[in-house]
């Protein structure tokens, strides 16, 4: 089978930065499915395991954590899944990834795909709905079935408009919650506000006058999507006593738990492949919440976050996702996809 790699992590400027790589077709085992791949997308994690590291492998290093795609072959102890059916997934951080013709998963972590949308809406999806969802629902304890509770709670998203804010902005809107969203553009504005957000901010500027602006003084949640190191100091201002705060990305430098600690606040950190990585006994919960993430797709509660497709699956379009993701200016997401 073809897949799409490096060696070597390099510039995405170089010519051998990705490459093609002709490798074994694998086979299915236990409770793996072979899964041919329609479409896929690029996420900043894909761009960091790229460029970091200075060692050349020796062997190919294939990416790629999004996937829609049909169950061609599968394992023994499979249960979930048939063969022909069209699922998506996020995968494994310590497996081979997606940028490939085929790919084995654990049917743990794969649901069954949404019927109604195109194969590059559906493939942008599952990395950032999981990695929402989990922060949202399992990290700050956010019941996502009780929007008349969470009806008086205000959450404050930093990076509103970035591949998972736009997820997330949908789903605190549809459990209830009232919905600060960070953008700094008109374009980015308008894009989160499309997908629930109640107000905005600028994180360019100051956050706690910002928020301290449209009459909030504390939120009872923030969800940090960029720069925690940035923003920890208005994090802790504007948490409040008693309220969670969640961050998807690491620090650079220490962080001041001790900020928190009048407040009794809380601090969770959301890695979506921790189940996965560690094999933990919840790991089915990642079908799950596919399962639902689909049929919230399927019947318009949340949409897609999928701004933009590139056609087929191939260096040159990988190429330029990884591009355009490294600008750090994307809104949503960027698929790549087999179809049309």
């Amino acid at each position: 089978m073809k897949a799409i790699g490096f060696t070597k992590p390099l510039p995405i400027s170089d010519p051998k930065s990705l490459e093609t790589f002709e490798l074994d077709r694998p086979s299915p085992k236990g409770r793996d499915l072979l899964v041919q791949i329609i479409s896929t997308s690029v996420n900043p994690v894909d761009v960091q395991v790229r460029g970091n590291g200075h060692h050349t492998l020796k062997k190919p290093k294939v990416i790629g954590w999004d996937a829609y795609g049909q169950v061609v072959e599968v394992g023994s102890d499979v249960s979930i899944f048939n063969i022909g059916d069209k699922v998506f997934y996020a995968g494994s951080f310590i497996r081979s990834g997606s940028d490939s013709e085929y790919q084995l998963v654990d049917e743990r972590l794969v649901g069954h795909a949404p019927k109604k949308l195109t194969a590059a809406q559906i493939g942008g999806m599952p990395l950032t709905s999981l990695t929402a969802w989990e922060v949202l629902f399992e990290r700050l304890q956010i019941n996502p079935d009780q929007p008349d509770k969470n009806a008086d709670k205000t959450i404050l998203i930093i990076n509103g408009s970035g591949g998972v804010g736009s997820i997330a902005t949908q789903l605190a809107h549809m459990a209830g919650l009232r919905v600060i969203a960070s953008a700094s553009r008109p374009e980015t504005i308008n894009w989160v506000k499309k997908n629930g957000a109640d107000k905005t901010v600028n994180h360019h500027h100051n956050l706690v006058s910002e928020v301290r602006k449209l009459g909030f003084h504390y939120v009872d949640y923030i969800l940090n999507l960029n720069d925690l190191d940035g923003h920890w100091d208005e994090i802790a201002e504007l948490i409040k006593p008693s309220g969670k705060v969640g961050a998807i990305t690491e620090n650079k430098h220490g962080i001041d738990l001790q900020k928190l600690t009048k407040k009794c606040a809380s601090f969770h950190w959301e890695w979506m492949y921790s189940k996965s990585y560690y094999h933990t006994d919840d790991m089915v919960t990642q079908h799950q919440i596919l399962d639902r993430v689909a049929t919230l797709l399927d019947n318009g509660v949340i949409h897609s976050t999928v701004t933009k497709t590139l056609t087929p699956i191939n260096v040159d379009n990988l190429k330029r996702a990884h591009q355009e993701v490294e600008t750090n200016h994307m809104i949503g997401k960027i698929a790549i996809s087999n179809e049309s």
